[in-house]
């Protein structure tokens, strides 16, 4: 996988901005920690402006609702996915770059990483007894699936079918997202058979095998 971009190069973020950022993901913990705890219907906004040290306005000026505080922690795999995504050579095969991207990001190499899919499993089953944190879950989602759209467009170029282009940034965004709620929902590790990873791999093939992917030069593969 090359480093070079598929589009142009992001613009560093401010000072203001990492510093907004990362008082956003000590909300988002705080509220994980107390959902795994007490569950959403014992915990209130206030109880997480508490645990993250930051007065209640605080709290309402980054987040609506207690649920939507831990939209940065469920978000932050499919940011590294297109993060990597991003990063391919614009020639490359296109559904071997989805899954390479995809292994990287579920992999749980480092500490980060694996904190994070642990949130996850744990948010994921809360939010089964939760339409509201169900409701979080499916929006970043579908954020995911439109930001994607953009990085697949870039690598297949501007011949692509907007259609196709569309076809496969839903797909591979469902497919990572059916892979964690599957992990979620048992008790497999964070490697080896069972995990997201390979989840992932297996949702991947099964659900875009069949799709007409775009190709560089407007090409379809997958016909």
């Amino acid at each position: 996988m090359s480093t070079k971009p598929a589009g142009a190069t992001p613009p560093t973020r401010t000072l203001t901005e990492r510093r907004k950022a990362a008082t956003q993901l000590d909300i988002a913990r705080a509220a994980a920690e107390l959902f795994t705890e007490r569950g959403p219907d014992g915990t209130t906004a206030e109880d997480i402006a508490l645990r993250a040290g930051v007065a209640l306005r605080t709290f309402y000026r980054y987040f609506r609702s207690k649920q939507d505080a831990v939209a940065p922690l469920l978000a932050g795999g499919a940011d590294r996915w297109r993060a990597l995504l991003a990063a391919a050579d614009p020639g490359a095969d296109l559904p071997g770059a989805l899954e390479s991207a995809a292994v990287a990001s579920l992999a749980a190499d480092d500490d980060e990483a694996a904190e994070g899919l642990r949130w996850t499993r744990g948010l994921l089953r809360a939010a089964a007894e939760d339409p509201a944190l169900r409701a979080v879950w499916y929006r970043v989602n579908q954020e995911s699936e439109e930001r994607l759209r953009e990085v697949v467009a870039g690598l297949a170029g501007p011949d692509a079918d907007p259609l196709e282009v569309r076809l496969a940034a839903a797909a591979a965004t469902g497919a990572i997202r059916i892979a964690l709620e599957t992990w979620a929902e048992g008790d497999a590790p964070l490697h080896g058979e069972g995990s997201p990873a390979a989840l992932a791999v297996r949702c991947l093939r099964e659900l875009m095998g069949g799709l007409p992917l775009p190709a560089p030069g407007g090409e379809l593969r997958n016909r």
